[in-house]
């Protein structure tokens, strides 16, 4: 009994431990989390956040959308792997400074999953990848149930997907894909060496030629990190894309994390969606 007890003790003062090292939440209070999402194909949920402009409630105007990746590091600390976007501050804060505002969905990634969901190229280190079931999960039901609900402009014009790392591979894939449904792209420190045919994929697959496409990596990330952006901005120049649509930006000092990406975060969406 007295053994139990202290094992109870010690598992108190462990949780205990544990809640003061998580860090507090720092989600913006026009960020809600939603009921979790049926992924077909995948049997399994799924659950999406959503950012409303500041200004939202007290309107009846309609936003542009962006959906992102890894929507647990985008607006809240205490849930993010590695440090998060700050997506909610910058965009409250663009919004007072220079008037602009969006809807910004983020779908959470799947842990262990992820690796697979992020990629449409199976390998043979990983197993089946289950990215084109992802995008059409976001296309075919996330999409549809936020215009449903929220006053969105549901064009492409005004349909963004963004990410980082394999999120940045699957939004490549995602608006070469499914160009009539995403007419703007931020690619981040994009993982094309984890999916070598994706070279032949965007040759094959030409973006319209009023898509806007913003490329960023630091410089101080794996070696082939900028060499194979700059082969993918290729193909995109040579299927036609032009200049003024297409952005790229190394970071000469930055390295592959959630710091970098949350730096070069206003720099992009301001490119993306804002006045030029």
């Amino acid at each position: 009994m007295r053994a139990l007890l202290i094992f109870l003790l010690i598992s108190i003062a462990a949780d205990a431990a544990a809640q003061e090292a998580k860090p507090a939440s720092t989600a913006q209070p026009n960020v809600h989390v939603l009921a979790p999402m049926t992924m077909p194909g995948l049997g399994r949920q799924r659950t999406v956040r959503i950012y409303l402009p500041p200004g939202y409630e007290t309107s009846r105007k309609r936003y542009p959308v962006l959906y992102m990746h890894d929507g647990q590091n985008l607006f809240d600390a205490s849930t993010a792997f590695a440090g998060e976007w700050q997506v909610d501050e910058t965009l409250n804060a663009l919004a007072t400074s220079r008037g602009l505002e969006l809807i910004v969905v983020g779908i959470d990634n799947g842990a262990e999953r992820r690796v697979t969901e992020l990629t449409a190229w199976s390998t043979e280190k990983y197993g089946k990848a289950e990215g084109r079931e992802y995008v059409a999960f976001i296309v075919e039901v996330v999409k549809p149930y936020i215009d449903a609900h929220y006053r969105t402009k549901p064009g492409r014009a005004d349909t963004a997907i963004m990410g980082s790392s394999l999120g940045g591979l699957i939004s490549h894939y995602a608006i070469a894909e499914y160009p009539q449904v995403f007419g703007k792209a931020g690619i981040f420190s994009p993982a094309y060496w984890f999916a070598p045919p994706v070279f032949a994929y965007i040759a094959k697959h030409p973006l319209p030629q009023d898509a806007k496409v913003y490329f960023y990596a630091g410089g101080r990330e794996d070696e082939h990190m900028v060499d194979d952006m700059r082969r993918a901005v290729a193909l995109v120049r040579t299927g036609g894309v032009p200049e003024r649509n297409i952005a790229v930006r190394v970071a000469p000092e930055a390295q592959h994390n959630e710091a970098a990406w949350r730096a070069e975060f206003p720099r992009a969406v301001e490119w993306l969606f804002g006045d030029r």
